[in-house]
């Protein structure tokens, strides 16, 4: 019988599809014996040809098989890689020709040598591709002990090299990503070569050969075997040997492994090459890590589970996350049973830039509690400050994803994860894109009022995909619950369903209609107006989107060209539109009102929300912030209001002075909130001028030991005209961070300003801040070049 796998017109048939897992099982299986049997039946054959000539082979001669046959993996149209081992035999070459040439009349694609132990070893260790092959090495016939001298030598170099080794193996194994392209989003993939492909999962077993890491758990072996049978059935259905499976050929892939089609087919593929790629990112961080401690301190490196404990640091990076050694890990007072900590420590990692460690993402999956419908303001709000981390968020995302926790979080998302995209425009499954769009996304808060519905919006515009009918309208219908789930305003819902029902808006009408007609412009005008009083902001909202999504999809979805028609489109209906500006200083409410009834100043800290009344006095505002950024206190709202309230004048008679009232929360930036009682005293000092705010935050800024975190937009200043007739309003936008308010606060009352009204939101990480100040004589600035001075030096201020 030959040697070779049958012919295409003589192979087996294909196993038929069926509806369920069992038939899928039972394909998979049927693959998997033929390949066990097709193992055995070789070995067998390539004894005889060693063992059964004439003369026989003598003692110190093996016949050695690596790659792929000795994993017992070789595909129908795999190579046979094989090494004849020798102890010197001056006649070695008889016997090497007794082997090989019945192989290769049998057609078997062979890649052969002939070694010493001495030879091999040498080649080994200069050769990559070599030792690769060596340390799965697997005899098959003759001596014993000569096999097993190999695998010795070639382990314990490689082991003693591994410092030089692995990250020569790194290096190959992102120049060949490079050129085959990530598994997961190839419509066309490499399922052996690209990256999260089988060639991984052996580099991955490679890597532990060397004591560096662990092998590859359950969840990588499933998705090899996965793969392998892939490979394998593309190679039955075509009857040659490639590992490229090409449109035409999945349906017939998918058939032989009785899966209904081809969608099905490449959805179980994305989900092995996820599941590989994020492996293979844990892994290679922690052997970048650890040789580089190589580097610095030249001791033996560290085994799998060893680490660098010892004098290790633990910096904080947020509420319940500490960094330790590259990565975000949960501090050790962190509480599992709070339902907010998973969405808290992910945004914290995105936001430092660091990625999450893995045995934290597995604890939270196991131990974390649901989060209670709708959700609370804190997890909304970790949301937005993970999605606003940009790029960053990328990676943390897909580590809560591997653990199963954005389904958790997140039901609709199982509609749209790994859901391929069968369209060469897109470059990832449903799920990636949307994810990239989000990260697109964080670049452009500085152009919207809401970053958070802008994030949010991008994160969901395309959740309608793998639901009946138009995707935006099923995407507006399933995100209305969403937003409801998130604990969203009723009003924010609606921009939110706004935004996925149009989201194509802008760009289909810039590149399919005429924009010189009129028509056109109040066609878009009208479908912005959906949610009154919001038309502005949702216009805003869908050009950022636009350009977020456009981008996310890949080169031929969003070119210079087709950027400029939207941006000109936009700005038509811009002019279209009036109104959208900041809402108007609020009000007293009673509450307040009661409050401003103390003589002097009051103060009342009640759990995160903080209430001053006092005099009003230039820098009130940024000197309580100041307090607050003291006590390691983050501000997420504040609003402040001067109202006339009645107290004795000078000279006895009774008149109108103002009462200030700012009411503000804040959370701690990590750990537990501080003393209620020492925040209420040092707040009441630095009402009466005794409090020296500004050294206690420089002394406090240079002990911090700064990380470099993400990269963030430039923070964006800007004049509101006509929005106020009694006020300058000023509206910045920046990344929060401790001091920000203190900052801009300084600032303005450098210029000799006066903020009379505020109205300070952190959504996410990033800071939305409107201010309504006034000069020295209690009017509006309206000279350009004062205005640019403001601008100036609150931009100054925020570098």
């Amino acid at each position: 019988m030959s040697l070779a796998h049958p012919p295409a017109g003589e192979r087996a048939p294909a196993p038929a599809p069926a509806g369920g897992t069992g038939a899928v099982d039972t394909a998979r299986a049927a693959l998997a014996a033929a390949r066990a049997e097709r193992a055995a039946d070789l070995d067998r054959r390539l004894a005889a040809l060693l063992t059964a000539g004439s003369p026989p082979a003598p003692d110190g001669v093996a016949l050695v098989a690596v790659g792929s046959h000795a994993r017992r993996e070789l595909t129908p149209g795999g190579d046979l890689d094989l090494v004849l081992l020798h102890r010197g035999l001056s006649d070695v070459a008889g016997i090497a020709d007794r082997v090989w040439y019945p192989l290769w009349d049998s057609g078997v694609r062979l890649d052969h040598s002939v070694r010493t132990v001495h030879e091999a070893r040498t080649v080994a260790r200069g050769d990559m591709k070599a030792a690769l092959g060596l340390l799965s090495a697997r005899r098959i016939a003759g001596d014993h002990t000569l096999v097993d001298e190999l695998r010795a030598a070639v382990l314990t170099d490689w082991r003693a090299d591994a410092a030089v080794r692995l990250p020569e193996l790194s290096a190959m194994c992102r120049e060949r990503w490079e050129t085959q392209g990530e598994l997961a989003f190839l419509l066309e993939p490499d399922v052996k070569e690209a990256h999260g492909g089988l060639r991984d999962v052996h580099v991955m077993h490679a890597v532990a050969a060397s004591w560096v890491a662990s092998a590859p758990d359950g969840r990588v072996r499933a998705a090899h075997d996965l793969l392998l049978d892939v490979r394998h059935a593309l190679h039955e259905v075509t009857g040659r040997s490639t590992d490229r499976l090409v449109l035409q050929e999945q349906d017939a892939v998918a058939r032989a492994l009785a899966l209904p089609d081809a969608g099905v087919l490449q959805r179980s593929i994305v989900e092995a090459a996820r599941t590989i790629t994020y492996a293979g990112s844990n892994l290679w961080r922690r052997v970048d890590r650890l040789t580089r401690a190589r580097t610095v301190h030249p001791t033996p490196l560290p085994t799998a589970g060893q680490g660098r404990r010892r004098g290790v640091e633990r910096r904080p990076v947020g509420d319940g996350a500490v960094e330790h050694e590259g990565e975000v890990v949960l501090a050790r007072g962190a509480d599992l049973r709070d339902p907010v900590l998973v969405l808290r420590v992910a945004a914290a990692a995105a936001q430092a830039g660091l990625p999450l460690a893995p045995a934290t993402v597995a604890r939270l999956a196991e131990h974390a509690p649901p989060l209670p419908v709708p959700w609370p303001a804190g997890a909304r709000d970790a949301l937005i400050s993970l999605l606003g981390a940009g790029p960053a968020a990328i990676a943390v995302w897909e580590a809560l994803d591997q653990a199963g926790l954005i389904v958790r979080l997140l039901p609709d998302w199982e509609h749209v994860r790994n859901r391929p995209q069968r369209n060469p425009v897109h470059r990832f499954t449903v799920d990636r894109h949307l994810v990239e769009a989000a990260a697109g996304a964080a670049a452009l808060t500085r152009e919207v009022a809401r970053p958070d519905l802008l994030l949010i919006g991008a994160l969901l515009h395309d959740i309608g995909k793998g639901r009946p009918g138009d995707h935006s309208t099923a995407g507006a219908a399933a995100v209305r619950a969403i937003g409801e789930r998130l604990g969203l305003p009723g009003d924010d819902v609606r921009v939110l369903e706004t935004l996925v029902r149009h989201h194509l808006l802008l760009p289909d009408t810039a590149t399919r209609r005429d924009i010189d007609d009129p028509v056109t412009i109040e066609t878009v005008v009208t479908a912005v107006s959906e949610v009154p009083g919001r038309e502005r902001e949702i216009l805003d909202l869908l050009a950022a989107l636009a350009i977020a999504d456009g981008n996310a999809t890949g080169p031929a979805a969003w070119t210079t060209w087709k950027a400029g028609l939207v941006a000109e489109l936009a700005r038509r209906c811009a002019a279209a539109l009036t109104g959208g500006t900041p809402p108007p200083p609020p009000a007293l409410d009673p509450a307040h009102l009661a409050l401003a009834r103390h003589d002097g100043a009051a103060v009342r800290v009640t759990g995160s929300r903080i209430t001053i009344a006092a005099p009003d006095r230039p820098g009130l505002l940024w000197r309580a912030a100041g307090v607050l950024a003291l006590h390691r206190l983050a501000v997420k709202t504040a609003r402040t209001i001067s109202a006339p309230h009645p107290a004795p004048a000078a000279d006895g008679a009774t008149g109108p002075a103002e009462t200030a009232v700012l009411d503000f929360t804040a959370v701690p930036e990590y750990g537990t909130p501080p003393d209620p009682a020492g925040l209420e005293a040092d707040l009441r000092r630095m009402l009466a001028g005794r409090l020296d705010i500004a050294d206690r935050l420089e002394r406090r800024a240079r002990s911090v030991r700064l990380r470099p975190g993400v990269t963030v937009p430039p923070p964006r200043v800007m004049i509101i005209e006509d929005a106020s007739q009694t006020a300058t309003v000023i509206e910045v936008r920046a990344h929060d961070r401790p001091g920000l308010l203190w900052r801009i606060g300084q600032a303005l009352g450098a210029c000799g300003l006066q903020i009379r009204a505020a109205q300070i939101d952190t959504l996410g990480a990033e800071a939305v801040d409107v201010f309504y100040a006034v000069d020295d004589d209690g009017g509006p600035l309206t000279a350009p070049p004062a205005l640019e001075t403001v601008q100036a030096r609150i931009l100054e201020a925020l570098q």
